[in-house]
């Protein structure tokens, strides 16, 4: 390995540790080389994501991560690299085989959180988690190592699965966005409306106890329905290979310990944030470390 391609791994992995809060604790289980990738992947993922939030209004948001594009574009395609977590995120493409395209997939979904702020119906928002979520499940694959394609089906769910977790989690700090990404058909279901929502944020105390149990009852519908994407991805687990099986078993630990704590409190996020402890967090990663 060159200094500088050890530099910009070396940065990556810097990155990961200081901002990948959940996904960092994951990557503790797996060997140094798959880790370092998981690292570059996740580097990419993060400047995505800074491009997009740092903008000053979806239009330069937009821009720039057109700009982005072209960059890691050229990094993959020609070995130009305009910043410095792109040798080692080529690197880890190269090594491990994955699709170019699925890193303009995840770009794809960055850039639909600068257009919509809401979906109508489930399957506009399962299109959104397969940009922003399961592509990022597909892209580790490779690195995780698999040998039947049919791995590809539980991926796709468990990223559905966290990031319908992300979003449970997340609705008070969405809705201070102007995000509301709860299907409008499910807030439908159960007499809500995406204002009832914004005001139930922006005036908690005016909050009333019959939009309370609707909102606790939409919430519970909305968790059954992420329930059923991790059943879904369960069977992933077995089909990737041995050494990578800590990482998901940890990952899906994470997520899906968010999600039980969610239940737990009775799906006041509204109130509070649902998160897991550090100490939590390094249970998890004890608990599954055997499966290294």
């Amino acid at each position: 390995m060159t200094d500088s391609l050890e530099q910009s791994y070396d940065l990556c992995r810097r990155i990961a540790r200081r901002t990948a809060k959940n996904f960092y604790y994951s990557f503790l289980v797996m060997p140094r080389a798959k880790r370092d990738a998981m690292c570059a992947i996740y580097a990419f993922m993060r400047r995505s994501d800074d491009i997009a939030d740092s903008a000053a209004n979806p239009a330069v948001a937009s821009e720039g991560l057109r700009k982005w594009r072209s960059q890691v574009d050229a990094a993959l395609t020609r070995g130009e690299f305009a910043d410095p977590i792109l040798p080692s995120l080529t690197d880890t493409v190269r090594r491990y085989q994955i699709s170019p395209r699925r890193f303009h997939e995840l770009l794809d979904g960055t850039e639909m959180d600068q257009r919509v702020n809401s979906y109508e119906t489930f399957d506009d928002l399962y299109k959104y988690c397969y940009h922003v979520a399961s592509v990022v499940g597909l892209v580790v694959l490779p690195v995780f190592g698999y040998t039947d394609k049919a791995a590809l089906v539980p991926a796709e769910a468990c990223g559905i699965a966290f990031q319908l977790t992300n979003i449970l989690r997340d609705v008070k700090e969405d809705a201070r966005m102007g995000r509301v990404y709860l299907p409008r058909e499910d807030l439908r279901r159960f007499s809500i409306e995406e204002d009832d929502i914004m005001n139930a944020v922006a005036n908690p105390s005016a909050c009333k106890s019959e939009f309370q149990s609707r909102f606790v009852e939409l919430m519970k519908f909305e968790a059954a329905r992420a329930r059923e994407y991790y059943q879904k991805a369960e069977p992933l687990l077995g089909m990737i290979s041995s050494d990578s099986r800590g990482t998901l078993a940890v990952m899906i630990g994470i997520y899906g310990g968010i999600l039980r704590k969610i239940e737990e409190r009775n799906y006041a996020v509204l109130d509070e944030r649902a998160r897991l402890s550090a100490a939590e967090k390094l249970w998890i990663v004890l608990k599954n470390w055997r499966k290294r």
